[in-house]
């Protein structure tokens, strides 16, 4: 990554964690307000963390992959964690919070693993082709 990729992805980082605490402001003033309850707040400041992860899971393998494989290692990597991150926010749009929880750490530690374990499968087939 060079300097120019390096200083946008640090304001692109900045631009999300600055929404993040608008988001979680304005919905604490909504609830303050008497507008949304305190269950809402809850599950739109966390789930709004699943968005972040689609984000950057599509993004992050971009950045760091680089060999002949890069290609099918950014795709498996960008989906499973684009879909991870889906299914956090769908969880603690509908789910029961306890659900959400539980569900919401599964699917995130999902596409990790998966995308943990595919490069690891990349990193074996370029060995063994070597």
């Amino acid at each position: 990554m060079n300097r120019e990729q390096g200083k946008r992805e640090m304001i692109l980082g900045l631009a999300w964690g600055g929404a993040m605490v608008v988001l979680a402001l304005v919905m604490v003033l909504l609830r303050k307000m008497g507008s949304v309850d305190a269950d809402t707040v809850t599950r739109v400041v966390i789930g709004s963390n699943g968005l972040m992860v689609a984000w950057y899971g599509n993004r992050l393998p971009k950045n760091f992959v680089a060999s002949a494989q890069a290609r099918e290692a950014q795709r498996v990597a960008a989906w499973s964690q684009v879909l991870s991150g889906i299914v956090w926010v769908a969880l603690w749009a509908f789910a029961p919070i306890s659900v959400a929880v539980a569900g919401g750490i599964a699917a995130i530690v999902t596409g990790f693993v998966v995308t943990i374990g595919y490069c690891l499968s990349l990193g074996r087939k370029a060995k063994g082709s070597a």
